[in-house]
């Protein structure tokens, strides 16, 4: 089942902070598509099949300096 995952994240500011954003989801979960970042919008977005460990997730983002104030699984 692929599941489509939206994240909130606080604390982007240019490409390059996008470009970690979407560098910290492909290090947490090897098999995220279409991984996109998006400082305008506060969002990240990426599709996967495996199951997601949402706490790791977060957890990992916050390292980075970020904020993940939400997650959104469909």
């Amino acid at each position: 089942v692929q599941m489509k995952v939206t994240l909130k994240v606080e604390g982007m500011s240019c490409s390059m902070c996008e470009a970690h954003i979407c560098e910290t989801i492909r290090k947490v979960v090897p098999d995220a598509k279409k991984v996109k970042a998006s400082k305008r919008k506060g969002t990240a977005t990426f599709v996967t099949d495996d199951s997601l460990n949402e706490g790791n997730l977060a957890k990992a983002i916050e390292e980075t300096g970020y904020t993940c104030t939400g997650m959104d699984v469909e």
